[in-house]
C-alpha cells in the first residue's frame, strides 16, 4: 500500500504518515474500499458543502501518523473529476510541515457518503463519512474499512466539547474502541498561513445525520 518514496528511510513512516490523515489511505489496508460491517455511510451527502478545510480533532492512532500534530486536510474539485485531498500535518521531529496531494471518488451514488480516496496509483483505501451535521456540516466523523480507523474532524480546530463526547458515545455503541481515541494538539495553528474551515448552512430545513446499525 506504501510503495517506496524518495524520502530517506528513517523518513519514510513520516512522509507515509502526512498521506494517510483525512484522507484514509491506510497502511495495510490495499484495497479495502467499504465500511465496517455493521456500520454505513449517511446518505443525503452533500459534496459541495463538504468541500473545504477540515481539521482533525480526535483520532485511532497508528504508527504511520503517530506524532504529528496540526492535522488538517482540504478537499477541492478536480478539474479532471473526483475531488482532490490536500493532507498537511506538523512532524515536530523534522520541525516542519508534511503535505501531499490525493485524489478521492465516491464508491457509489454520490449522495451517500462512501469514498475511496489514493495517493499511490491504482491503490485506494476507504474514506466513510458515518455522521455529520447536516445543519452546517461543522463536524464529521469518518471511519476506514474497518473498526481499527476513525476520525473526528471540524471545519475548527476547537470542536465543542459536548459535540465530541456525543460523536464518540455514537462511535462506542458501533463497536469502534472509543477508549483508545487520542486528541490532536493544534497549538500550532496561529502561525499557520492555511485558509480557516467553515461551516456551510443548507438553504432549507436540515436535521443531524448519523449512521446507524444494519
Amino acid at each position: 500500500m506504501n510503495p517506496p518514496t524518495p524520502a530517506p528511510r528513517r523518513r519514510r513512516g513520516r512522509v507515509a504518515l502526512v498521506r494517510v490523515p483525512l484522507a484514509i489511505l491506510l497502511l495495510g489496508v490495499a484495497g479495502c474500499t467499504g465500511t465496517p460491517e455493521g456500520v454505513r455511510a449517511v446518505s443525503g451527502f452533500e459534496l459541495d458543502r463538504y468541500l473545504g478545510t477540515w481539521y482533525e480533532i480526535a483520532r485511532l492512532d497508528h504508527p504511520f501518523e503517530r506524532g504529528l500534530t496540526d492535522v488538517s486536510a482540504e478537499y477541492r474539485l478536480r478539474a479532471g473529476g473526483g475531488i482532490e485531498v490536500v493532507n498537511s500535518g506538523f512532524d515536530p521531529e523534522a520541525g516542519e510541515r508534511r503535505v501531499a496531494t490525493g485524489k478521492a471518488f465516491f464508491v457509489g451514488e454520490p449522495s451517500v457518503g462512501s469514498l475511496k480516496v489514493s495517493f499511490f496509483g491504482p491503490f485506494y483505501g476507504g474514506y466513510n463519512v458515518i455522521a455529520l451535521d447536516t445543519d452546517g456540516y461543522c463536524w464529521s466523523m469518518v471511519a476506514g474499512p474497518n473498526r481499527a480507523y476513525l476520525w473526528i474532524l471540524g471545519r475548527t480546530p476547537d470542536l465543542d466539547p459536548g459535540i465530541v463526547t456525543r460523536l464518540t458515545d455514537q462511535a462506542a455503541a458501533l463497536g469502534f474502541p472509543v477508549d483508545e481515541l487520542i486528541r490532536v494538539d493544534h497549538a500550532r495553528r496561529a502561525n499557520s498561513a492555511r485558509t480557516p474551515g467553515h461551516c456551510v448552512p443548507a438553504s432549507g430545513e436540515t436535521r443531524q445525520r448519523g449512521a446507524g446499525s444494519e
